[in-house]
């Protein structure tokens, strides 16, 4: 069992270490640049189709939630009657 923890232990000591950096490129300006642009779009939704589509799906699970909210409180203020 030692064996093959010290086999996994070299193995993966040798995936992390012997890999060549990668060379990311800065999108950070241009990401400022986006977004600090004057064109009337709310900063919320300047990222584009995406940003656009987690808003909505954002705002449509709180209406749905505040209406199960309502939904709920009313069901357990006024409980069924037994017959």
């Amino acid at each position: 069992m030692f064996r093959h923890l010290r086999t996994l232990q070299q193995v993966s000591r040798r995936t992390l270490t012997s890999s060549a950096p990668r060379q990311l490129e800065n999108k950070v300006p241009h990401k400022q640049k986006l977004f600090q642009e004057d064109n009337g779009m709310p900063v919320h939704l300047k990222g584009g189709t995406t940003d656009a589509l987690l808003y909505r799906a954002t705002m449509a699970l709180t209406v749905f939630g505040c209406g199960y909210v309502v939904y709920a409180l009313i069901s357990a203020a006024l409980p069924k009657k037994k017959d």
